[in-house]
């Protein structure tokens, strides 16, 4: 159920696609989530199912195959799902979600048409391959390098921890083309398939498990001019852009595991008996979840705001930072809590607020890690460089 109290950010649409989000959820995820994340993976049937329902690329312009919402339905997508227990699952379906942003703000309308549209129809699988093994939050220092050879590139590198990298049709890949830290780096489509380019390996983590997670390897790879997207040297700034938006979306999954987390410790207090009376009872329970209460909605509202300003195009460079950072300590603090309140039964992987204190793990990691996201702050409020 919606929360009244962020009303005034929402209109019609957002709350019948909420309602959609949950129908999907209670239907399709709910049921089979401890299954596919014990299986480490999911159906990919599952990318068809969630087209059809409308769920692919809500914010999306409809000529792309997009419903043609704004930030704030791809917002209440996530809290919907959320309730599934498994960010793996929203993970690897939403994988377009970072993988499509270059292509739509560099690419051609050719290239727009040949790779978005698949992908909203469930048909296509895209993947963001950034990180490498030896560089992760500081892209200038990405190694993977495309070198023109008449009408291609041969790309040569590793990338690491890439969501939907292993089952991917195609992967956007961020690469050097000269020396220049920053303005040396270009992005590149590349096909599965294509000469060179492989899955070495998919990899097993603490949480998250439902989503393929896989490293990438490109010896002599080669890849056609026409997948370049825009000129040699876009794609840091391209980088940077898309980075505000996932970085928003970390930090919705902060505050949405919270949301499930605390539902969760609730109902839990409400039914589990100690010394003959409900956990809830106890005075220490109730003013545990009341901060949680607190905390959690205190990170929603920081998160709406800002999600507000980026949809009326404004600068949120510095707010998106701390609204990750303070949504993942939240997500943190209020899954522990809720294992804790639960006791032995939180400790348990069938139950949900187990999986999310897992998942909740990898939040002030990925998509710039919680010290690049200090750095950013510090930087843009003018601090001197520490020594």
């Amino acid at each position: 159920m919606l929360d009244p109290f962020f009303d005034h950010y929402l209109d019609d649409s957002h709350r019948m696609f909420y309602e959609t989000c949950l129908r999907f959820t209670e239907q399709e995820l709910l049921p089979n989530a401890y299954e596919w994340e014990e299986a480490e993976s999911f159906p990919i049937e599952l990318y068809k199912k969630a087209a059809d329902a409308g769920l692919m690329g809500a914010d999306y312009p409809e000529d792309l195959g997009g419903g043609g919402g704004d930030v704030f339905h791809v917002i209440l997508q996530c809290e919907a799902m959320m309730h599934c227990g498994s960010t793996g699952i929203l993970a690897g379906l939403g994988s377009l979600g970072i993988a499509l942003p270059p292509i739509r703000t560099l690419g051609t309308e050719d290239q727009k048409q040949r790779f978005i549209p698949p992908c909203l129809r469930g048909e296509k699988i895209a993947a963001l391959a950034i990180t490498e093994p030896g560089t992760g939050s500081d892209v200038a220092g990405v190694t993977t390098r495309a070198t023109r050879q008449g009408d291609h590139y041969v790309l040569n590198g590793q990338k690491m921890f890439i969501t939907s990298g292993a089952r991917a049709d195609f992967v956007s890949v961020l690469a050097r083309t000269s020396d220049d830290p920053h303005g040396g780096l270009t992005f590149f489509v590349v096909e599965k398939g294509s000469p060179g380019f492989s899955v070495s390996r998919s990899l097993k983590k603490t949480g998250w498990r439902a989503s393929d997670t896989a490293e990438l390897v490109f010896e002599d790879c080669v890849v056609p001019v026409e997948n370049r997207l825009g000129d040699e040297g876009s794609g840091f700034l391209a980088l940077m852009k898309n980075f505000q938006f996932e970085r928003l979306a970390l930090a919705v999954y902060g505050h949405a595991t919270a949301e499930v987390c605390l539902k969760e410790a609730e109902k839990y207090a409400r039914q589990r008996k100690v010394f003959g009376k409900s956990v809830l009872s106890f005075q220490v329970t109730q003013h545990k979840l009341a901060a949680m209460a607190t905390k959690t909605r205190a990170a929603k509202a920081f998160n709406y705001q800002v999600a507000d300003a980026m949809r009326r195009g404004e600068e949120v460079i510095e707010a998106v930072s701390q609204a990750k950072n303070f949504a993942s300590d939240v997500a943190l603090e209020v899954a522990d809590q809720a294992v804790q309140i639960l006791g032995g039964m939180g400790y348990m992987r069938e139950t949900v607020v187990e999986r999310l204190y897992r998942d909740a793990r990898l939040l002030p990691i990925g998509g710039g890690t919680r010290e690049v996201m200090n750095e950013i702050i510090c930087q843009l409020r003018g601090y001197p460089r520490a020594r």
